[in-house]
């Protein structure tokens, strides 16, 4: 949802300002390469939603500036300052008028380096900010074209949650699985003590014919997931994912947390491919839910693993292990430990 705009007042001397904002997610379900319906290879991924950490920005527009005195606060986001020009060049084209710069400024508090969408949450918000300045609110398409302009590859953040496997780097759908996710419980941690993951400095491995069909078996049972409310199913597609994974990011905590999961009955694992962050699945439905969870963030803490935060694919007011007493809105729900933080860390 694109917070609220604070046009300009005739008369009163007021630059055209907009807002916008844009979530994070927790790393992928399922990464790989797939087939589009043309038949050729596509790179894809299926990210799992997590409300809470967003970027906002607001962009301040100077109407007769030069299009290159485009300013961004902090400095050194220049993902998003190239995100804010070209909404600016396609806001412009579209109402008419002259292409100007302006002031952007970005506030996130979402973990950098693991692999939680926190550049496309700024490009997005950046874009999402510039167009409200213009009184426009541009549909997903575009927000993807312009953000993968920007940065090259982004993450589906702008079609708010919905599971669809999407091609990172040419900012289109190639499927939506459905409504929503089955729900889940997901208990977060960091890999690799959380140090960033420099995704450019990763092996890049040629998909054979082989890791093709791999992958679209994995679709295919990701759909049935999504289709029939599957959490078993799905934490089983999210953990072969995560394997195959292992081929490029070698996390050397990653055979330890696959057996806490299986020890404390959990669906399944996933990570972040570009990243550091993971997570334990759970289903909700199961019994003993505390118990297992409580039991996950013991095993989690045995084997160094920090845990971060737990949270849910749905919408509850109900915090999972803490009940009635620590009700907060809709803010997800955290585990209460004295050694573990409620919310993500600042790494």
């Amino acid at each position: 949802m694109i917070p609220a705009a604070h046009p300009a007042v005739p008369g009163a001397g007021a630059l055209p300002t907009g807002t916008g904002y844009a979530p994070c997610h927790h790393g992928e379900i399922l990464q790989g390469v797939f087939l589009d319906a043309d038949g050729h290879r596509c790179a894809g991924l299926v990210t799992l939603p997590m409300a809470g950490p967003g970027s906002t920005a607001e962009f301040v527009r100077r109407p007769g500036t030069a299009p290159e005195a485009l300013t961004v606060v902090p400095a050194g986001r220049t993902k998003a300052a190239r995100a804010a020009a070209l909404a600016v060049a396609e806001c412009a084209e579209r109402t008419g008028e002259r292409p100007c710069g302006g002031e952007l400024r970005l506030t996130s508090a979402i973990p950098v380096g693991l692999g939680m969408g926190s550049s496309t949450s700024d490009v997005i918000a950046a874009v999402r900010a510039v167009a409200d300045s213009y009184g426009l609110r541009l549909d997903p398409d575009t927000v993807a074209r312009v953000a993968v302009r920007a940065e090259l590859a982004c993450d589906p953040l702008m079609l708010d949650g919905r599971p669809v496997l999407f091609a990172q780097r040419e900012g289109r759908v190639l499927e939506v699985l459905g409504p929503a996710l089955p729900p889940l419980v997901v208990v977060g941690c960091t890999l690799g003590g959380g140090a960033p993951v420099d995704t450019l400095a990763l092996p890049v491995r040629e998909a054979t014919d082989a890791d093709i069909r791999a992958f679209e078996r994995l679709r295919t049972l990701l759909r049935r997931a999504v289709a029939t409310g599957d959490a078993q199913l799905l934490g089983e597609v999210a953990t072969a994912s995560a394997r195959r994974g292992q081929q490029v990011l070698a996390h050397a905590e990653f055979d330890a947390l696959t057996a806490i999961a299986r020890r404390v009955g959990a669906a399944g694992v996933q990570i972040a491919h570009s990243g550091a962050v993971a997570g334990v699945l759970f289903d909700p439905a199961a019994p003993g839910l505390r118990h297992r969870m409580r039991s996950c963030l013991r095993a989690l803490d045995a084997h160094g693993i920090p845990a971060t935060r737990a949270f849910t694919t749905f919408t509850t007011t109900k915090e999972i292990l803490n009940g009635p007493a620590h009700r907060g809105g809709d803010r997800p729900a955290g585990p209460d430990t004295p050694r573990r933080p409620a919310r993500l860390p600042a790494l």
